[in-house]
């Protein structure tokens, strides 16, 4: 057996086209919309306060420019890869024909982190905001089923976050058409409202909050100063994994090799502009102090004196934005398995396609269950950085990725081509490297350990189970 079997290209188109497949049926702007719907939410609504508090303060524009820089170098990579392999799995199944069998288990359990980790993070920070929300009723619901027993105020179980994933997961069962046009709706609504917010909130911006612009690092790395945009880069990178999800959806796309890098390309440029305007407003609106809460758009429309309908207008917006966001990644999540199943690296159960609605539906089911447990019990900062460092890691090896197959493939079409290569991949691994180094040793350790597990279970149990493996013994 190899460690380094790659998977055939010509054999995954026709897998691809298999009638027995994912249902085709997302056109250009089902695609933006569904990386908006992953990116504005998990940045604005969810991990900017925290980021802000304990890392840069106003100065976390930079970060979110930074991070940009970084997704704009992968997003032209990713966008590559989805037009010539237009397949489930993303980052997985390029690295699959690129690099080999390990190496693309290595990232499809990386994707775990970034898609269904995500989700939970999102999902407290939904609790919070539909806390928050109730609250402005006079309906206070009891602290034991809106926290974790970890957080800084704990509770029992966050039973509101299991909720809503639980309602989403069966959305996403239904179909993807129907999974996409709730989620059109939701964007409609989420994009309206920041627009607002930062329309509105210039008004109330405090320019007092905005000195120090960048404060002053208090002797420790990612504590402040030009280390800890660095740190905040790599935290709130996760916000911009939007671009991801649309290509895990790149088999259900009706034009892939037209639509997906509009989809990606898009969907990217306009959020970094929405992050740079959001975060300048937010942080002059509340002091960057009094930011490290799970809704920090909540404590900004509060301080909104006056227009009470207004801070209600953002807190139900970023209600419907956090909706979206665990709606993008349990999509993506439970395509990564989809493929990986496909290839006999994860059990049967997870390629299993409904009969009637065509989704992965197993998948779903499964994913409920665990993503679930995850947002009853974890606190919001220990998952956010988590699912940063997989999403790094992936771009990574996208990026690396696309130098490999110019060499080794330079016959194949592709509709679209990452310009300057191979600059940009290099750029790409540079400044992904770098914000993963900005993560600090805690989460660096969660995440060697995480893959130290996927690791035992490939040797265990996948790599003997692997369809391209037993091809390669006949």
């Amino acid at each position: 057996m190899s460690l380094l079997a790659t998977k055939s290209l010509e054999a995954l188109l026709a897998q691809a086209e298999s009638e027995k497949g994912l249902k085709r049926s997302l056109g250009a702007m089902s695609l933006v919309a569904l990386g908006i719907g992953a990116i504005i939410g998990a940045g604005i609504f969810t991990l900017t306060g925290v980021a802000a508090a304990t890392h840069a303060g106003p100065a976390m524009v930079y970060s979110f420019i930074l991070a940009a820089i970084g997704c704009a170098f992968a997003g032209l990579c990713y966008s590559e890869f989805s037009t010539m392999i237009p397949i489930a799995g993303s980052a997985y199944t390029y690295s699959y024909c690129t690099m080999g069998e390990l190496i693309a288990w290595i990232i499809g359990w990386a994707l775990v982190l970034e898609y269904a980790v995500g989700a939970a993070t999102v999902s407290v920070s939904w609790a919070a905001t539909f806390d928050s929300i109730l609250l402005s009723f006079g309906i206070e619901l009891p602290r034991s089923i809106v926290a974790s027993p970890f957080a800084p105020q704990p509770g029992s179980v966050n039973l509101i976050a299991v909720i809503i994933i639980c309602i989403i997961s069966f959305i996403l069962i239904r179909g993807i058409q129907e999974s996409a046009t709730v989620n059109d709706i939701i964007v409609i609504i989420k994009v309206t409202v920041v627009i607002f917010f930062i329309g509105i909130g210039y008004f109330f911006i405090n320019y007092k909050n905005y000195h120090p612009f960048l404060p002053q690092n208090t002797g420790t790395f990612g504590a402040f100063g030009w280390s800890g945009v660095l740190a905040a880069a790599g935290q709130i990178f996760f916000a911009y994994i939007g671009f991801d999800a649309v290509s895990t959806a790149a088999q259900e796309a009706r034009n892939p090799k037209r639509d997906m890098p509009i989809g990606i390309i898009g969907s990217l440029a306009i959020c970094t502009v929405l992050y740079i305007l959001y975060s300048l407003v937010l942080t002059g609106i509340v002091n960057y102090k009094d930011l490290n809460v799970a809704a920090p758009l909540a404590v900004a429309v509060d301080h909104m004196k006056g227009l009470p309908w207004v801070g209600f207008l953002m807190k139900l917006g970023s209600l419907c934005g956090l909706t979206s966001v665990m709606l993008v990644m349990l999509l993506g999540q439970s395509r990564v398995f989809y493929s990986m199943a496909n290839d006999g690296l994860l059990p049967k159960l997870f390629s299993e396609i409904h009969p009637r609605f065509r989704t992965p539906w197993k998948s779903n089911l499964l994913l409920m269950i665990f993503v679930s447990l995850g947002a009853a019990f974890t606190p919001i900062a220990n998952l956010g950085n988590l699912t940063s460092i997989g999403t790094l890691f992936a771009f990574v090896v996208v990026c690396i990725g696309i130098v490999i197959m110019r060499k080794k493939r330079p016959d194949i079409p592709r509709p679209f081509r990452t310009p300057l290569v191979p600059l940009v991949p290099i750029l790409g691994v540079v400044v992904n490297l770098a914000l993963m180094a900005g993560l600090g040793l805690i989460t660096w350790s969660a995440f060697l350990i995480w893959m130290t597990i996927g690791l035992v279970i490939y040797f265990s149990y996948s790599r003997h189970r692997s369809t391209v493996q037993a091809a390669r013994t006949r």
